[in-house]
């Protein structure tokens, strides 16, 4: 990858704070991250560093109190809540460590939830979050509620809403924490697989075993980046592959002899 790519995401002297006087507290402090597209970012840290915060920040589901964000070179930290929620179904999907699935719907309804937010009619939202679940081997419990799946189950239909959108970014937080060990190797090699095809992947987590994942590995400490280490040079890192261009349909040309 060419040193000239344009970072996806570029963060520049960005503090967050939370309350005020003696409750102050500074959750990140003056953090400065630039992130290429293709890179699979882990962020470690003990509780409380700020890994959750910074997620959230990057994400766009909250704000930081200075600095500047730029998101594929826009500046975002300042635009409207509505704005900021387009970015999001545009360009990023979110897994948590708890699923965050609704219980009421069922998987292909969960995971059609976000198109909802894109305009897509109810049909159209139901057959593309079936092809994004056929993927991950989950199409025949399409209709099954999430407390009729096993944890490991859940995570992957968290994982294909996630993928619906098509989003750039994929922001994991702590996705194999609620897992036993074979679920999480399952769901760890599903991100893999996301992340070859030229996603870009920061992912929170407190186990160290999981960073032979990752491209890079971050340590934060009181809402720094105190540890930085590149494990894949940049040059090696995956590019997504461009959708291919739609041909303009244009008038047929009128042949010579009736030109003439």
């Amino acid at each position: 990858m060419s040193d000239k790519v344009q970072p996806i995401i570029e963060l520049k002297q960005l503090s967050k704070r939370y309350g005020v006087g003696d409750a102050e507290y500074l959750a990140l402090k003056d953090l400065d991250l630039t992130i290429l597209p293709g890179e699979f970012v882990m962020v470690m840290g003990p509780s409380g560093c700020g890994k959750t915060t910074l997620l959230n920040v990057i994400g766009l589901l909250d704000r930081s109190t200075s600095g500047q964000y730029l998101l594929d070179g826009r500046s975002v930290e300042r635009v409207s809540r509505h704005k900021q929620a387009r970015l999001r179904s545009q360009k990023i999907g979110f897994i948590f460590q708890s699923f965050n699935l609704i219980p009421r719907l069922t998987v292909i309804e969960n995971v059609a939830l976000p198109l909802v937010y894109r305009g897509y009619s109810k049909v159209r939202r139901l057959k593309v979050a079936s092809n994004v679940l056929k993927r991950f081997h989950l199409n025949e419990r399409e209709y099954y509620m999430p407390w009729q799946m096993s944890g490991g189950q859940n995570q992957r239909v968290a994982i294909a809403r996630a993928l619906v959108n098509n989003p750039s970014i994929i922001l994991a937080d702590e996705p194999t924490g609620n897992l036993d060990s074979r679920s999480s190797h399952i769901v760890m090699e599903e991100l893999k697989e996301i992340h070859e095809q030229g996603n870009t992947i920061v992912m929170v987590t407190h186990n160290a075993s999981l960073t032979t994942y990752a491209t890079r590995v971050i340590n934060m400490l009181d809402g720094q980046i105190d540890t930085d280490i590149k494990t894949t040079a940049d040059e090696d890192l995956p590019v997504a592959e461009e959708e291919p261009k739609k041909k303009r349909r244009g008038r047929p040309k009128k042949s010579a002899e009736k030109r003439s």
